[in-house]
């Protein structure tokens, strides 16, 4: 089964214009992209480009991000300098669903999704659905699309609610959370057990998809049904279906990224999502053991392509502070070359080490890791040839290289397939201790003469019989953490 798989770039917006605001002397906006850029982002080969925190933002939810003392810390740990002004709030605390003025408006954001498209590369904005900022319009205008609160709930759970002066009077408001963790104070929730709050947020999104491609849906499964019931015991009516659909009926070609967790990918993805997050295999190349990072991959092939792989994001700690070299490489290597979307993240391929939070503008000043650069200047290459965006993929079977050797557990190889007959072997020793084994080829057509396999990551060229292989298999000797990506050509030598 052909496994169709894009690659996605995210950029935080905000840190990226203040970094070109430094070079013009002035306040960067859109407009300022510089077309060369967004050459280099399409020879890159990317699809997608993520514009993280695009919307308009408002005082309040920046006044309480600046005076949180515990995100304080978190913000001076990335900045040794930091200043007020490097705090302008979350971008996930939205005041209103317009472009933020100070990056140029809704109008400067349509002129670059025209410079977008003629490059060939699609643009992917945010969506939050399990709240807003609390100087949001609707605060005031309609005080029943929040979940209220009791005097009694203020008291004995002031992490979860707080008193809201509105043109109705004070109100007792929850905050916007995680049923796992407490109330995020920047925000107020959203009641989806009210059948007026979901029309107007589906229209909210309808309103977004007239100005992108397709949206990146925050923690997209606590507006589910029984997750939210759960949280706040109201009963609520499904979302997400009535949502993609409609959204569908005006733009059919709409892509929703659901960011989700708690293993409801599934269930999102039959409720209309293109892609969800794969939290799951990025937790078990962290860990280091590739035996169940091969069963993961065991999942019907209908759900891997909707599957996000990534090895970092803005939520996630930077791969290079996560990953030891070596590890990284053969990490990147297991998640981009799989099927699905294939996630990358502004400062991964220059080796960043400092997370950036979505309420800062700034970032701090890194030196770039030239030796990881190299690597994904080589791996992008891989992952523009259309073998691996839009072949066939298979997980491949590895046998022991002699009776009692354990070490074949260290392995995760698959297979490519062209329609072209264009073939690539990926093999991949991931765990600290050279390994060998036998890999089973799944190519049979041809079996006499040589086969040629020729190492696109390195300079490695063998040259090995076709019988042999496609009988046996193909013999592995590989340090700990090392990897091929052979291309594979066929002879008649």
């Amino acid at each position: 089964m052909a496994a169709h798989s894009p690659s996605l770039y995210q950029i935080n917006t905000r840190v990226w214009l203040t970094e070109l605001s430094r070079g013009l002397g002035r306040r960067a906006t859109l407009d300022d992209i510089a077309d060369a850029e967004l050459d280099r982002l399409a020879a890159h080969g990317f699809d997608w480009i993520w514009l993280l925190s695009v919307w308009q933002t408002g005082p309040l939810a920046q006044a309480i991000s600046r005076a949180n003392p515990q995100w304080g810390r978190e913000f001076a740990a990335t900045l040794s300098d930091l200043r007020d002004e490097d705090i302008t709030g979350s971008g996930f605390a939205i005041q209103c669903y317009t472009v933020h003025r100070d990056l140029g408006g809704d109008a400067a954001l349509a002129r670059l999704r025209q410079r977008l498209q003629q490059r060939g590369l699609k643009l992917m904005l945010d969506f939050v659905p399990n709240h807003m900022a609390p100087d949001h319009p609707w605060v005031d205008e309609h005080p029943d699309y929040f979940v209220r609160g009791s005097e009694e709930d203020l008291a004995s759970s002031p992490h979860n609610y707080c008193r809201v002066r509105t043109s109705n009077g004070l109100l007792v408001l929850a905050y916007g959370r995680d049923p796992y963790f407490d109330g995020w104070p920047d925000t107020l929730q959203l009641n989806y057990g009210n059948p007026e709050l979901q029309q107007a947020m589906l229209g909210e999104l309808e309103r977004i998809a007239g100005q992108c491609d397709g949206v990146r849906c925050d923690m997209a499964m606590l507006v589910l049904p029984e997750i939210f019931t759960r949280t706040w015991s109201i009963a609520a009516q499904p979302f997400w279906p009535t949502a993609t659909q409609r959204v569908r009926e005006r733009f059919p070609d709409f892509c929703f990224m659901a960011e989700v967790y708690w293993d409801l990918e599934w269930t999102l993805q039959q409720q209309g999502f293109d892609y969800t997050y794969d939290k799951r295999l990025y937790d078990r190349l962290r860990d280091g053991h590739a035996r169940p990072v091969r069963e993961h991959f065991h999942a019907g092939l209908d759900f891997q392509i909707k599957s996000a792989r990534f090895l970092e994001n803005h939520d996630e700690p930077r791969a290079a502070a996560t990953f030891a070299a070596g590890m990284h490489e053969a990490a990147a290597v297991v998640t981009f070359l799989a099927p699905g979307l294939r996630f990358f993240h502004q400062g991964q391929f220059e080796g960043r080490t400092k997370r950036i939070s979505p309420h800062l503008v700034r970032a701090p000043e890194e030196s770039i890791d030239q030796r990881l650069a190299q690597f994904y200047d080589r791996l992008l290459a891989v992952l523009r040839d259309p073998v691996v965006r839009d072949g066939d993929w298979q997980l491949l079977d590895c046998r022991p290289a002699w009776e009692g050797n354990w070490t074949v557990d260290g392995f995760v190889a698959c297979s490519w397939s062209g329609a072209d007959g264009e073939k690539r072997l990926v093999a991949v020793n991931y765990s600290e201790h050279r390994s060998q084994c036998y890999v089973a080829i799944p190519w049979t057509a041809s079996t006499e003469g040589v086969w040629q396999l020729l190492d696109r990551m390195g300079p490695a060229i063998f040259d090995r019989n076709g019988a042999d292989l496609t009988s046996r298999g193909l013999y592995l000797d590989m340090p700990a953490w090392a990897f091929h990506i052979f291309e594979v050509q066929t002879t008649g030598r």
